[in-house]
């Protein structure tokens, strides 16, 4: 399959030649953007998976965007979809739809389940991403060239039929740019109203942890230099997967025990994932990937739902930050300082690659743990957790 796809692999390599040492030289020109934190926390959700409980968490959270998949192999179930998203009307929705071979391969039934889709969720839902993990054969793409053929029958749909709905793409997984500079610059018809891409470190540990020289703010950096440069694609990135895969959950973890970590250090690097991209006021959302799941969730379902440690995590992080301005990102030495303005007030956000520790000063109002425990010790110890610091008097 990789052999009859060998002309577009051609094409992927000549274009990243050209264009990834190009938008690495861009990189340092491209603005950030002013994003808007109260729309920028997504959570990823399974709506056939106890749908009430979920409701119910959701309300906990109170959280205002989530992400829904729809297989296209699965197409009885969209009354369900469509029933479960009603449930949800007060959320923004983005709806991933998942592609199979038989409709990579049959385009006249990728448009025929396409325009079912759109005619049933077109005024529900406010981003629809095309396709997913187009650069892993196993969910049906051989090529670039596959997807985009497979994309432009979404968008001829956008443009003949549903000229309101929002269409993104082009879902690569990890560190794979290659394969995303093909998508933005070629000379087909298409276009994207947004970038989207999932956007794992998990393999490398921690968040900070480099690849081929990238840490994960340069990786957003490139992404951010790449659609900011491309004719193909509003400037736009929504990263709509990532997560850690949690220790001694298989066979539900999506890879070896190996790459797993301990449910408090899932907590820790999701958080950090979350502030460090929130920090670098280049991507639009963020959708942490998910809510029930035995190998990698907020809530664990062996037996029966429980929740883990990140639950509350995220809950506070949602509630900390949802009004929040971002002021700067200060790093010294793998201690990292993130800074926001909350109605008027500072807040700052403590974490360090080695543990150390910090005196507190009169200064400081109240200082949460990561899961929004008060704290009233005169030494705070500053490690893996972040720890939440609110400033007196931030504007007098």
């Amino acid at each position: 399959m990789r052999k009859n796809q060998l002309a577009s692999l051609i094409k992927t390599f000549l274009i990243s030649f050209v264009m990834l040492p190009f938008a690495i030289i861009m990189t340092p020109f491209v603005k950030r953007k002013k994003i808007a934190s109260s729309d920028f926390f997504s959570l990823g959700l399974d709506f056939e998976r106890e749908p009430q409980e979920t409701l119910k968490l959701l309300q906990e959270l109170e959280i205002e965007r989530v992400l829904l998949r729809i297989k296209l192999w699965e197409m009885d179930k969209l009354p369900l979809l469509k029933e479960f998203i009603l449930q949800c009307k007060d959320k923004k929705i983005t709806l991933k739809i998942l592609q199979d071979r038989e409709h990579v391969e049959d385009l006249q039934l990728l448009q025929k389940d396409l325009e079912t889709i759109f005619n049933s969720l077109s005024s529900h839902v406010d981003m629809f991403e095309i396709g997913s993990t187009i650069n892993r054969a196993k969910w049906g793409f051989f090529s670039v060239d596959e997807y985009a053929n497979f994309y432009q029958v979404a968008y001829n749909l956008k443009k003949s039929k549903f000229k309101d709905i929002k269409l993104i793409g082009s879902g690569v997984i990890d560190f794979e740019y290659h394969f995303t500079s093909h998508t933005l610059f070629n000379s087909l018809g298409c276009h994207f109203d947004a970038t989207s891409a999932l956007l794992y470190v998990d393999r490398r540990g921690a968040p900070e942890n480099m690849q081929m020289g990238f840490t994960l703010q340069d990786k957003i950096s490139l992404l951010s230099t790449m659609v900011w440069l491309s004719p193909k694609s509003a400037h736009e990135l929504h990263i709509t997967e990532t997560n850690w895969p949690i220790s001694n959950t298989a066979p539900y973890a999506p890879t070896s025990e190996h790459e797993c970590v301990s449910e408090e250090l899932y907590a820790d690097f999701m958080l950090r994932y979350h502030l460090l991209t929130l920090a670098s006021q280049q991507v639009d959302t963020l959708s942490w990937h998910q809510l029930i799941a035995s190998g990698y969730g907020l809530v664990d379902a062996r037996d029966g739902l429980r929740k883990r440690e990140a639950f509350e995590v995220y809950k506070y992080m949602l509630k900390s930050l949802k009004d929040a301005q971002f002021l700067r990102l200060d790093i010294k030495r793998g201690y990292y300082i993130l800074q926001f303005l909350i109605n008027n007030q500072l807040l700052q956000i403590h974490w360090s690659l080695k543990k150390t520790t910090l005196k507190r000063e009169d200064f400081f109002e109240k200082v949460c743990s990561y899961d929004g425990k008060e704290i009233e010790n005169e030494t705070l110890h500053i490690g893996s957790s972040p720890l939440y610091i609110y400033i007196k008097d931030s504007l007098s």
